[in-house]
């Protein structure tokens, strides 16, 4: 399925794709999609849903994030290892773990607000894993089984802020520094997440082109990885890094955003997103 919510910011409707690529009005049969509704359970019911029986929803309204909840934002940093050597860092030996605050998440096509006193505004398209059931000390064989489903994610960065010490952050997580969706793709569609292809263009220009199976640490792996540490609940993300072609790793000259810059990026099966970089108010 993919599941996905609609309409102005605060007054989102759930709502379903077809498999013409169509969105249809859920708001009837399903009150809405948040943090409970991605128990196995609850999607199992939903899964009965034809979406042709539901209204088609007209125009192009705006997609909000797929489903609310999110208690944590958790990221893996340099987990492809050709942007590792962009970046001029170490592979790392285990995942690098760090934090984004819940207050950055948007919608997929919401814009980018340029924060004051920035000056290295970056990109990264990224792999997001959704978590269904409350994991804790998982396996790597069992990981999978505890995700409902996974999502587009630009994991926005302030390469100033993030690197004015070790610890990332402060660059990464401010207003609308987490875009996430269009749609929430439950496992079903998404059988295999380490074969997925993935792109990001800056103003038409191709930036980021790789595939998830790339990754350093799989999908698997950074399940089990994260719930060793942390107690992750339905509805928590982890964004799993990005191929290289980021704007800091770009030679022989760093490449940074600026208001007026669009970005537009996607993930195979997934959809894609589309931000404006605006001026902070």
């Amino acid at each position: 399925m993919k599941l996905c919510r609609y309409g102005k910011d605060g007054h989102e409707k759930p709502g379903i794709i077809d498999a013409q690529g169509k969105l249809h009005d859920m708001s009837k049969v399903v009150a809405t999609l948040d943090a409970e509704t991605l128990s196995p359970r609850n999607l199992a019911r939903i899964a009965k849903i034809k979406p042709e029986t539901l209204p088609i929803v007209t125009g192009n309204p705006r997609m909000g994030v797929p489903y609310t909840g999110i208690s944590k934002y958790v990221a893996i940093g340099l987990n492809y290892s050709d942007h590792a050597a962009e970046a001029g860092m170490a592979v790392p030996t285990e995942p690098i773990i760090f934090m984004k605050a819940t207050t950055s998440i948007c919608g997929p096509n919401d814009d980018t607000v340029m924060p004051r006193n920035a000056t290295k505004l970056d990109w990264e398209c990224e792999l997001a894993i959704v978590i269904g059931t409350k994991a804790q000390y998982v396996s790597e064989e069992d990981s999978l089984n505890y995700v409902a489903g996974y999502c587009v994610a630009n994991d926005v960065s302030e390469r100033a802020f993030q690197l004015q010490s070790s610890q990332w952050d402060k660059g990464k997580g401010c207003d609308t520094f987490g875009p996430i969706g269009p749609w929430l793709v439950t496992t079903d569609e998404i059988t295999d997440p380490q074969n997925l292809d993935m792109w990001l263009d800056v103003n038409g220009q191709r930036m980021q082109a790789g595939n998830t199976r790339t990754m350093i640490f799989g999908v698997r792996k950074l399940i089990s990885y994260c719930s060793h540490y942390m107690t992750l609940l339905p509805g928590d993300v982890i964004c799993t890094g990005t191929p290289p072609g980021v704007g800091l790793g770009k030679k022989p000259n760093p490449v940074f955003l600026n208001v007026g810059d669009v970005v537009t990026l996607g993930i195979q099966g997934l959809g894609q997103q589309q931000q404006k970089i605006v001026e902070s108010a």
